[in-house]
């Protein structure tokens, strides 16, 4: 039965399931970074017999495998109790990234983050959603960093043999496949399936043998820099995937694009439903009728953008199967205007009937940036709302912190408890448990650094400056700020360094020392962000800053859980308003890490005054919003410097020795309070159920009339 509960990622979220692991073999645990697969695959059988001996594991091994065959009943979930008509009426969820689990490098960062933990809520609320995905089988990228921090990028191979994934077969048993024209070459596409709980993920594959050299590397790598390269990766993903759902003979209600790269789904059903003799115009309303569409950022960047010559070399003369002219198609991804791009969340929102951006804030601007499209509509009137982002939190609490909310609410408070009672809990938990519990996973944290450090250095590194820059050198006894995400320039990690001297004075008061960790990727062909990351990085060495400043290389999931419940503080610096949401703030805040940011993204609805600090937004503009802002940027440095030099630091240090800051728990319990409350994947998802799935699933009117 262990094999069969490693074969399904729902252990990853299960606390007595990763415990039965750790306890087999707690040190091959820990050097497998807890990938499960791997761990069976090289455990002795000696320790497996020895645990099979050990009451205390029996026990927990029986609980487990009791809440494993729960699994495979619908009966008993939120949805099944609330909505049991639609149980068995799938939900088709497009991705191009999915982060599940470290062992798995098909993502990149937040937005895979967050299809990761849309489907594991799926899977606890007992919603029918299907992920459909691209298996990238050399993973996204190693980061590696010379010793002029300049970031080098290295394969990140997918090991199938390590993985929880299997080939998708047919009714045959066969190998499942199916055809996609690309550039006039017919193209096979296989798929892998993983299993998330209760949730498949099919991810799309074009390494096979029946395929053209070339062909075979259309899904080698996630976000390759070449446009054209992503535009054939995001036909294989939209068209590949109906066409893989239809062969499985799944037939879902509702399609949801979680971004536009997903967005040659809507084309593909198109061709089917003109196919049954329905018009372009009547197979467009239906479409809608029955699709969701989540745009995830207002950075240019992050909205692909092809030329209609690149489009038409890649898809060909689709069209034709379409019963509509070629200006007819192009202009479904039509910019505006005189402009021949083919744009593809321009086409996610005029074939997507429901449309949300991921915060309040984010929201704003959309309708501001997308209002075009709706001609002289009001800002107000553009039919995009909005649903928060959340993380799930069976993923992202740490231990210790779920440990003391059972203590008032029972082992199975995470999915029964409401988040009024879980708020409560927290509010009334002992401020020295609470304090205790954050000191173990900052303890936690630093044995990590330490022996990541100690590996780096004894198989990679030649340089002692790098042991400095690594972290080795911190202390856990010293006020610890965290900043760990995507190194792009907007999200400016650099502006601390904007005052290189004050930045000295801060960190190195010899009474209320300072320290930063700051970890993260830039995108490989993001030169501004990998100079940004650099400056970073040759910081970390300076002497000047007595190792006081760390960067932790290689950015993924398994140090991402390790920072967010182990630093004091969360950083969060956007330049207003380019950050749509910025979830990490969230993981920080439910292991009750209060967070000091800008009023974007998430923050701007999470801020209160007691759960974090806020920099203020400038009056009369956006912040910058699209490029460089001096003035801006001077201004929120002042801010930040006076908001650690005069609130953040000495309310830190206000204690006795040995003893916690009152003032600061109080924050800790506001920021913990807050996200169980509001910043959840479960309140998330709910949201998607009531307002968007149940509405599309009954073919409901939507919302506003359709775009130009």
């Amino acid at each position: 039965m262990l094999a069969d509960i490693s074969q399904n990622l729902w252990w990853s979220w299960q606390l007595d399931a990763r415990e039965l692991f750790h306890r087999i073999d707690r040190r091959l645990w820990e050097g497998t970074r807890h990938n499960a697969v791997q761990f069976l695959r090289q455990v002795s059988p000696e320790r497996l017999e020895e645990n099979a001996q050990d009451p205390i594991s029996l026990e927990r091994y029986d609980r487990v495998v009791r809440r494993f065959e729960l699994l495979t009943q619908q009966n008993g979930t939120w949805f099944a109790g609330r909505y049991p008509e639609l149980r068995n009426r799938p939900i088709a969820y497009f991705s191009a990234e999915f982060a599940l689990h470290r062992s798995l490098p098909i993502y990149s960062g937040g937005l895979g983050v967050l299809a990761g933990d849309h489907c594991k809520e799926a899977s606890d609320l007992g919603v029918p959603l299907i992920g459909v995905g691209l298996y990238y089988h050399g993973g996204y990228f190693d980061q590696l960093i010379g010793l002029d921090g300049w970031q080098r990028d290295s394969d990140d191979p997918v090991d199938p043999t390590v993985n929880p994934v299997v080939r998708v077969n047919g009714a045959d048993g066969k190998p499942c496949l199916v055809a996609v024209t690309i550039s006039g070459r017919e193209v096979q596409v296989g798929a892998w399936r993983v299993v998330v709980g209760r949730i498949p993920v099919y991810l799309l594959d074009t390494d096979l043998e029946a395929n053209d050299a070339g062909d075979r590397q259309l899904t080698a790598r996630l976000y390759t820099g070449a446009p054209e390269w992503r535009l054939r990766q995001e036909w294989v993903l939209g068209v590949g995937g109906v066409r893989l759902l239809r062969a499985l003979g799944i037939q879902p209600e509702v399609w949801h694009a979680n971004e536009g790269h997903a967005a040659f789904m809507f084309i593909e059903r198109m061709r089917e439903l003109t196919g049954t003799g329905l018009t372009a115009v009547k197979a467009a309303e239906q479409i809608r009728a029955t699709s969701v569409f989540t745009t995830h950022t207002p950075v240019a960047a992050g909205h692909d953008v092809f030329t209609s010559e690149q489009v038409e070399q890649v898809t060909g003369p689709f069209w034709n199967t379409m019963g509509i002219t070629r200006d007819q198609f192009l202009a479904l991804g039509k910019s505006g205007g005189d402009d021949r791009r083919f744009e593809m969340t321009v086409l996610s929102l005029r074939l997507a009937g429901r449309v949300n951006a991921v915060s309040a804030r984010h929201q704003e601007e959309s309708r501001r940036i997308w209002r075009w499209m709706w001609g002289k509509k009001p800002v107000a009137d553009v039919p995009i709302d909005h649903v928060t982002n959340g993380v799930h939190l069976s993923t992202w609490m740490a231990r210790p912190i779920r440990d003391l909310v059972a203590k008032s609410l029972g082992s199975d408070w995470e999915l029964e408890a409401e988040p009024a009672a879980v708020a409560a809990a927290v509010r009334e938990t002992d401020d020295d448990r609470l304090w205790a519990a954050h000191d173990s996973l900052r303890q936690l944290l630093f044995h990590y650094i330490r022996e990541e450090a100690r590996v780096r250095w004894r198989e990679k590194w030649k340089d002692a400056a790098r042991l400095a820059g690594s972290g080795a050198l911190l202390s856990p006894a010293v006020f610890t700020i965290g900043f760990a995400r995507r190194f792009a320039t907007y999200k400016r990690a650099d502006l601390l360094f904007r005052d290189r001297e004050r930045l000295r004075r801060l960190l190195t008061d010899p009474s209320r020392p300072v320290q930063i960790i700051f970890s993260g990727k830039a995108h490989p062909a993001d030169d501004p962000g990998k100079r940004l990351l650099q400056q970073v990085f040759l910081a970390a060495q300076d002497p000047s800053f007595e190792g006081r400043i760390a960067f932790l290389e290689d950015y993924e999931l398994h140090l991402a859980h390790r920072l967010v419940a182990g630093v004091d503080l969360w950083l969060n610096l956007p330049r207003v308003p380019l950050e749509a949401c910025g979830t990490s703030g969230m993981k920080a805040a439910l292991n009750g890490v209060p967070q000091l940011g800008t009023l974007d993204g998430w923050w701007a609805e999470g801020y209160t005054g007691q759960k974090g600090w806020a920099i203020p937004r400038a009056s009369g503009g956006t912040g910058g919003a699209g490029g460089e802002d001096g003035d801006t940027d001077q201004r929120d440095m002042e801010h930040l410097f006076g908001l650690l030099e005069e609130k953040v630091v000495p309310m830190y240090y206000d204690r006795l020795p040995g003893q916690h800051s009152a003032e600061w728990v109080h924050m800790m319990k506001g920021a913990l309070t807050v996200a169980v409350e509001r910043f959840t994947t479960r309140r998330m998802l709910q949201t998607y159920v009531t307002q968007y799935y149940v509405p599309a699933a009954a073919g409901e009117a939507t919302p506003g009339d359709p775009p130009l």
